[in-house]
């Protein structure tokens, strides 16, 4: 069930899918590199390699991401809007108050992605490494995390109202400063997460409890015995 705060209702709901488009032009180098104020529209970006690029205020629209790759790219102020990405290489891309709205990511590697001062609105993540990813002061609305890797992911100072974990391993993630009233935690491993008070209002599903129970213990100092 969700909480309430001011009398709105705060927690996730399904997330809305993409807008494809009816067709899409195939993307190249070096007409579809990384350029500051770019807008991408109904392109696929199929086995293109991205790696190093940057850009600020860039757009992508009704694009599709399959076996591309974007590590260590760097992106300032973009957006990402009504995309699909899949078996792409993300890792390491770092970015700067930037959005996803309507976005679908299967079997991404997002390994050390870097997403400060952010919005997340409508997007699915499923069957993804996300481990050591940073998403501080990001605010996540409709977001589903689905059987996915975020051991030691950092949360700090984000808003969690709105998020879903389903299946995924958060050991040792972070929440200092996080809000969660509201968000879900079904069938998640959470040994070792810190600031785990922070998930004050959160939903936590039977089945993680034991662990979350040792966490909690061991933040207030509690021994627990034989």
């Amino acid at each position: 069930m969700s909480s309430r705060a001011g009398g709105t209702t705060i927690g996730p709901r399904t997330p809305a899918k993409p807008r494809p488009p009816s067709a899409l032009e195939a993307a190249g180098s070096p007409d579809h590199d990384l350029e500051d104020e770019s807008t991408f529209r109904r392109l696929g970006f199929m086995e293109m390699d991205l790696t190093g690029q940057s850009g600020e205020s860039i757009e992508f629209e009704q694009c599709k991401f399959s076996r591309a790759t974007l590590s260590g790219v760097v992106l300032e102020q973009s957006a990402f809007m009504d995309c699909r990405v899949e078996n792409s290489d993300w890792a390491n891309l770092r970015t700067t108050k930037s959005s996803m709205l309507r976005v679908e990511l299967q079997s991404v590697r997002l390994t050390g992605l870097t997403w400060v001062d952010g919005n997340w609105r409508d997007v699915t993540v499923r069957e993804c490494r996300v481990d050591l990813a940073t998403f501080r002061f990001s605010s996540f609305k409709d977001v589903a995390f689905i059987d996915c890797n975020l051991t030691r992911a950092d949360f700090t100072n984000a808003d969690l109202r709105g998020a879903h974990f389903t299946g995924c391993d958060l050991t040792a993630a972070q929440f200092a400063q996080a809000d969660a009233a509201g968000a879900r935690f079904t069938r998640c491993e959470l040994a070792g997460i810190g600031s785990v008070e922070r998930l004050r209002g959160a939903t936590v599903s039977g089945h993680d409890l034991v662990a979350l129970s040792h966490t909690l213990a061991g933040a207030l100092g509690i021994q627990i015995g034989e």
